[in-house]
């Protein structure tokens, strides 16, 4: 059943007793809460999931901050979301009782740009990221520190919504702030492929985050 915590709605739902992993689901334009809960069991089975709702109406799709036109953004309300979207996770922590140190973030389109702006805007909220089909939201007023924060960036070669270079621009930025950054790319759209899922699945396994 959702729930609502600053304006956020979204469901918690629990994974194996003891479970360090909590995964923080964010959904594309269109999406809802429960829109990657069968994704997130599929990268992890064990893992606490927490899937979160955006606030932003664009006709009857639900999204994570304004554009202007397809691939424009309104940068002052995808700040003001960030910050929203920021101070929501510790207070999700406190009430479902997870460690935001075991947070990984798994976006998927617009929800892997508000995770890759959390990244850039407020650094230390996020351990790791996924980020499915991701592109530069946004130039940050300043470098942030990334270090010890690992982001996997999954890349279709053949998407037409994200612009051609973004994903290696993106992983760039958050390299040179300190983050360990893995980018891979695989043959497909702008949709998630089995492929996606695998590489996304062992890059989890192969590390805390």
């Amino acid at each position: 059943m959702a729930e609502e915590i600053l304006g956020f709605w979204h469901v918690f739902l629990p994974g194996r007793a003891g479970a360090r992993r909590t995964l923080l689901l964010l959904h594309g334009t269109g999406g809802d809460e429960r829109d990657l809960v069968p994704l997130g069991r599929a990268l992890d089975p064990e893992a606490n999931l927490l899937g979160v709702r955006g606030k932003v109406l664009e006709g009857t799709a639900r999204r994570w901050f304004r554009r202007l036109a397809e691939g424009v953004f309104d940068d002052a309300d995808l700040i003001r979301r960030t910050q929203e979207l920021a101070a929501f996770i510790p207070e999700a922590a406190a009430r479902h009782g997870f460690e935001p140190q075991g947070l990984v973030a798994v976006g998927y389109s617009n929800g892997a740009n508000i995770a890759a702006s959390l990244l850039l805007l407020e650094p230390g909220t996020l351990p790791s990221a996924v980020l499915f089909r991701a592109m530069v939201p946004l130039e940050p007023p300043r470098p942030p520190a990334l270090h010890g924060v690992r982001v996997l960036i999954l890349a279709g070669r053949r998407d037409a919504v994200v612009p051609a270079g973004h994903p290696e621009r993106l992983a760039g930025r958050l390299k040179a702030a300190g983050a360990d950054v893995t980018l891979r790319w695989t043959d497909a759209g702008h949709e998630i492929r089995p492929q996606d899922i695998e590489l996304a699945r062992a890059w989890l396994a192969g590390g805390e985050g």
